[in-house]
C-alpha cells in the first residue's frame, strides 16, 4: 500500500485536468505540515490537500474542509502574501519521482508577473512541501531542515533547490529492454524485489502486479530468469509505461474478506476479484457498516485517484494524527503503568515470602507444648502436629530454650503477618491502579477526536496523573459516544472513556436494557436499549457482543468472551473509580469482533 510513483502519476494527471488554469482563492494551514489550498475556475471550486506528515504523507483533492488555527503560521502567512489569487498554470512530475510541482502566476507588489512553485514532496519522513521563487532557490518550506539534519541536502532559505540523488535507479518510462535485462541480472534477489528495487516509481505491489501479467513468478529468483522471462517482463513493463505516459488511469482498491489490502493507480489483476464500482467521491465504502459493500473478496473501482486516497486514508489520517496529538497521554499513562506494575510484581513477591507465617506460628505452639522434651543444646525437635496428625521437625538455636526459640517463631509469625496485612491492602490498591490505567489506556487506543482527549485528559487530572494549569478551568466536554444501529433496527451506544462509561450505564439505560463487557479485560461499556421492547432478538445480542469485543483490549483475539446482563443488576461501589462496576449474575458467550456488517447511526 506504497504511494509510489504512479500514484504520483495518476494524482498529476487528475489536478491538471480540474486545476490548471484555477486562481488560489485560499490558503489555509490546519496542521503544522499541512496545507490546504482552495481553488476557483470559472464552474467551480475545488479543495487541494497537501501533508508532509512523516507518518502519512499525501495529495488528493476533497470535499471536506479542516479548522485552521486562530492564528495562521508563518509559512501560511507566507504563501498568502506571494500566491493569493495567483493562477496555477503547471503541475508536473519529474519523471516517476514522488515529487508534485506546482507553478503559479502572481502580481508582486509593483504589479509585474512572476512565477513561484510550490513544490511537494511525498517521501515518508523526508517529506517537505517547500516554496521556490523563478529561479529554483527556496524561499521557505513547512518544514526546515538543516546541515545538522541531513548531510545530503539543506532545506534553508536562500538555497539551491535540488532533487537529492540517493538512489541508483532506473526511469520506468524510459528504459530499454537491455536496461532492464542488466539491472535485475545484477540484484540476485527475487524478481519483483529486483524489479521495485530498479526502477523509480514503482512499489512492491505493482512490481507484483508486473510480474503477475509477464506470467513470472515474482519469487523466483532473477538467477533463474530466460530470455522470454525478460521479453514478458519488459512488455509488462512497456504496458505500464504506456498507460502512465497516455493518462490511463483505473484507481482500484482490493479487498480481503471486506477489508483493504492494496490499492493501485492502475489495474489490480494478481488477485484474480471481481470488480464492484464504487463512484461516489463523498462517501467512503470503508467505514463499517456501508451497505453497498458485499462481503468476500474484489476489488472496488474509482473515479478518480483523489476519491481512493481519500476514501483509503481518511480514516488512516485520523487516526495517525490522534496518536500524535495523544502522545503525550499515552507517555504518562504508559509511565505509571510500568511504575506501578513493577511497585506490584515487588509486593506479590514479597507476599510469597509471608507465606511461611503459619509454619512459624505452628512451630510456636508446638514448643510451647512439647518443648521439655528437647534436651539443651538441641538443634531440633521433632514432635507431632496435633492440626494435620503429622510428624514434623522444628529447627531449634541451641543456644536458646525451647521457650525462647517459641518466643522467636512468635515474633517471626508477627511480624509476617503485619506485613502480609498490609500488602494485601497495599497490592489491592496497586492492582486497582493497574486496571484503572489500562482502562484509560483502551480508551486513547479507540479516540477518534480530539474532545475524546481532553475527556481522558480530564480523567487523568481527577486522578493526579496530570496537574491542572493554575487558573484554567475544568474544559467543556463536547466528546459523544459512538452510537450503532442494530439489524433489528436496536440502539447501541459504546463508551470511549471512563466517563461516558458511567454516563451510558448510569444515566442513559434504564433498568432492563442490556449492559455488555469484554470479560476481564479494559474495554467500553455497550448499551442497548430497549425502548418498549419486551426482548432483544439474537442477532443484536451478537451484534452487540460484537462491539464490545472490537472496543476492549481483545480486539485481536479471534474469539472474545463477553459478559452480558440487564442494567438493573448493574452496581457501582461508593468510592469507586470512573467506569468501574460490579455484578454477580450475568450471562457470557463468546465472538469475534468483526463489527463490519453493522451500520454506524447518523447523528
Amino acid at each position: 500500500m506504497a504511494f509510489d510513483g504512479v500514484t504520483i502519476a495518476g494524482i498529476v494527471s487528475e489536478l491538471k485536468r480540474e486545476l490548471t488554469g484555477g486562481r488560489l482563492y485560499k490558503i489555509a494551514q490546519p496542521e503544522t505540515d499541512e496545507l490546504l489550498l482552495t481553488i476557483k475556475q470559472p464552474d467551480r471550486q475545488r479543495r487541494l490537500l497537501l501533508s508532509a506528515n512523516a507518518s502519512l504523507p499525501l495529495i488528493y483533492l476533497t470535499e471536506g474542509t479542516k479548522p485552521s488555527p486562530m492564528t495562521a503560521p508563518s509559512f501560511c502567512m507566507l504563501l498568502r502574501k506571494h500566491l493569493q489569487n495567483g493562477r496555477i498554470t503547471e503541475i508536473s512530475q519529474p519523471g516517476l519521482e514522488r515529487i508534485v510541482h506546482i507553478k503559479v502566476e502572481h502580481l508582486d507588489e509593483m504589479g509585474d508577473l512572476r512565477s513561484k512553485t510550490l513544490v511537494i514532496e511525498i517521501m515518508g519522513k523526508h517529506s517537505n512541501i517547500i516554496f521556490l521563487d523563478e529561479n529554483d532557490v527556496i524561499i521557505d518550506s513547512i518544514k526546515r531542515i538543516s546541515a545538522a539534519v541531513s548531510s545530503i541536502r539543506e532545506v534553508l532559505p536562500g538555497k539551491q533547490y535540488f532533487v537529492p540523488q540517493t538512489q541508483e535507479k532506473l526511469n520506468a518510462l524510459t528504459a530499454d529492454a537491455q536496461a532492464l535485462q542488466k539491472a535485475l541480472a545484477a540484484r540476485p534477489q527475487p524478481v519483483f524485489k529486483a524489479l521495485y528495487g530498479s526502477f523509480t516509481g514503482i512499489s512492491p505491489i505493482l512490481a507484483q502486479e508486473l510480474c503477475h501479467e509477464a506470467g513470472v513468478d515474482g519469487e523466483r529468483p532473477t538467477a533463474a530468469l530466460e530470455e522470454a522471462d525478460y521479453k514478458a517482463l519488459f512488455d509488462a513493463l512497456s504496458r505500464m509505461a504506456r498507460a502512465v505516459l497516455e493518462e490511463r488511469f483505473s484507481p482500484n482498491i482490493a479487498y480481503v474478506n471486506r477489508k483493504p489490502v492494496e490499492y493501485c493507480a492502475l489495474p489490480l489483476t494478481i488477485y484474480g476479484f471481481g470488480n464492484v464500482p464504487f463512484r461516489s467521491p463523498s462517501k467512503s465504502p470503508l467505514y463499517s457498516g456501508e451497505p453497498s459493500l458485499p462481503a468476500g473478496d474484489y476489488t472496488v473501482s474509482y473515479d478518480s485517484m483523489s476519491a481512493l486516497l481519500e476514501a483509503y486514508y481518511a480514516e488512516k489520517s485520523s487516526v495517525t494524527r490522534i496518536r500524535q496529538k495523544s502522545s503525550d497521554l499515552r507517555r504518562i499513562v504508559s509511565t505509571a503503568l510500568e511504575r506501578n506494575i513493577k511497585k506490584y510484581d515487588l509486593q506479590l513477591r514479597q507476599m510469597k515470602d509471608t507465606e511461611k507465617k503459619d509454619t512459624f506460628r505452628v512451630y510456636g505452639e508446638l514448643l510451647n507444648t512439647y518443648g521439655y522434651e528437647a534436651a539443651p543444646g538441641a538443634k531440633s525437635l521433632e514432635a507431632l502436629n496435633y492440626y494435620t496428625g503429622e510428624t514434623v521437625t522444628i529447627p531449634l538455636d541451641p543456644s536458646f530454650s525451647a521457650t525462647e526459640n517459641a518466643k522467636k517463631y512468635f515474633e517471626k509469625y508477627g511480624k509476617m503477618k503485619r506485613t502480609y496485612e498490609a500488602l494485601s491492602e497495599l497490592t489491592r490498591e496497586v492492582k486497582s491502579e493497574i486496571d484503572h490505567l489500562e482502562t484509560i489506556s483502551a480508551s486513547l487506543e479507540i479516540a477518534q477526536q480530539e474532545e475524546d482527549l481532553t475527556q481522558i485528559k480530564e480523567e487523568l487530572i481527577e486522578s493526579g496523573y496530570i496537574r491542572r494549569k493554575g487558573g484554567t478551568k475544568k474544559q467543556k466536554i463536547t466528546s459523544r459516544p459512538f452510537h450503532y444501529i442494530s439489524s433489528d433496527g436496536f440502539h447501541i451506544y459504546v463508551g470511549k472513556n471512563n466517563y461516558q462509561n458511567d454516563e451510558l450505564t448510569f444515566r442513559l439505560a434504564s433498568g432492563n436494557d442490556w449492559w455488555f463487557h469484554a470479560k476481564k479485560l479494559p474495554g467500553s461499556h455497550v448499551i442497548v436499549k430497549l425502548d418498549g421492547a419486551d426482548e432483544l432478538p439474537d442477532r443484536t445480542f451478537e451484534e452487540a457482543a460484537r462491539l464490545a469485543a472490537y472496543y476492549s483490549r481483545g480486539r485481536d483475539q479471534e474469539k472474545v468472551e463477553i459478559d452480558y446482563i440487564q442494567k438493573k443488576h448493574i452496581k457501582k461501589p461508593g468510592g469507586a473509580r470512573p467506569g468501574f462496576v460490579v455484578y454477580y449474575t450475568n450471562y457470557s458467550m463468546s465472538i469475534d469482533s468483526d463489527i463490519s456488517g453493522i451500520r454506524p447511526a447518523e447523528d
